[in-house]
């Protein structure tokens, strides 16, 4: 029999498959389906800082940044009134979660600055979540601040929240950094338990006929592994945080690409958006199965056994195989 346990960031989960930040936790209902499909924890869909700050009614702090301090701003914003719940209501859903189900449940905070993060990471806390993740989720557009400016904000930023809460902290990440590692590092000095790698940024599309900008987000697909799978088999080994693996994992495949990186666990929801919560059972049967047929006695046996420090060949994770990719090409040229 294998043993299917992981443990992120602390807590001793039954399997690595986690529900990640969607509308699939917005019911009670639904995360007790997803609890009974086999999903070892739930990360709740994200309160965001234009909730927080439109509560406390201080727009004026993103009406007046980078490329978007202009009068027409606020049409950028969603209805927040038909988004999701306001922060009082986000709180109210943690404590009824924690009442409906046994799995851990995971809050989540998704903004840059630090209006109100600190007091809502503490509010976050003392509603029972069993820990938070911090979404860094920011586009940079004005020209004139460096990356430095920005990345010294996230780090002050973590900081900020680890030293307001005692519960464990993973932060969620862009795979847009310069020098990835040493910012990883950067968190995990500044207090983080976890990274979870990588946040999908929505990509707006154009509407050429009524000349606008129009927001959209696809569901992932089994290709969109390949990003955070390099970036987990790189930082494995060497940062003492738990790495969760998120974007692109839709099958059993997908999970045990992602454990042998060093994934301590892996994050899903397009998938089950797609074909239903069910498919975490399935997924789980077919990954218990296929650890029995290669002798794969536990997760924690097979966590990080292709990671970049135990392949034979390291450089695979880097450019020096980018030539050799290129090279697979050749053949289908006329």
């Amino acid at each position: 029999m294998v043993d299917l346990t992981t443990t992120y960031l602390g807590l001793k989960l039954k399997n690595p498959l986690v529900a990640s930040a969607s509308p699939l936790s917005k019911k009670v209902d639904t995360v007790q389906r997803l609890e009974e499909a086999g999903a070892a924890a739930v990360v709740l869909y994200s309160l965001f800082e234009e909730q927080i700050v439109h509560e406390s009614r201080s727009l004026d702090f993103f009406l007046n940044q980078g490329a978007e301090s202009n009068p027409e701003a606020a049409s950028y914003f969603p209805d927040l009134g038909h988004y999701n719940v306001g922060p009082e209501g986000y709180l109210d859903h943690i404590r009824r979660l924690k009442k409906a189900v046994s799995i851990p449940v995971i809050g989540s905070l998704n903004g840059v600055s630090n209006a109100g993060w600190a007091e809502y990471a503490r509010k976050i806390e003392d509603a029972a979540a069993d820990a938070l993740e911090l979404n860094l989720y920011t586009i940079p557009t004005d020209v004139f601040v460096p990356a430095a400016d920005i990345e010294d904000s996230h780090v002050a930023l973590v900081q900020k929240v680890r030293a307001t809460i005692q519960i464990p902290l993973a932060v969620k990440l862009s795979p847009f950094f310069t020098a990835l590692p040493n910012f990883a590092r950067q968190c995990v000095e500044a207090g983080a338990n976890g990274l979870v790698l990588f946040n999908r940024f929505y990509q707006p599309d154009l509407d050429i006929e009524t000349l606008e900008v129009v927001p959209s987000l696809d569901l992932s697909a089994s290709s969109d592994l390949r990003l955070p799978l390099r970036w987990v088999a790189i930082l494995y080994g060497r940062i003492s945080a738990d790495l969760a693996l998120t974007s692109g994992v839709h099958t059993s495949q997908d999970v045990i690409k992602a454990v042998m990186a060093g994934a301590s666990v892996t994050m899903l929801a397009s998938e089950l958006i797609a074909n239903g919560l069910d498919r975490l059972g399935e997924i789980r049967q077919e990954l218990e199965t296929w650890m029995e047929n290669f002798e794969y006695g536990s997760v924690e046996h097979m966590k990080g056994s292709m990671s970049q420090r135990n392949v034979a060949d390291p450089s695979a994770f880097e450019r020096g195989n980018y030539m050799k990719a290129l090279s697979s090409f050749d053949h289908r040229m006329p």
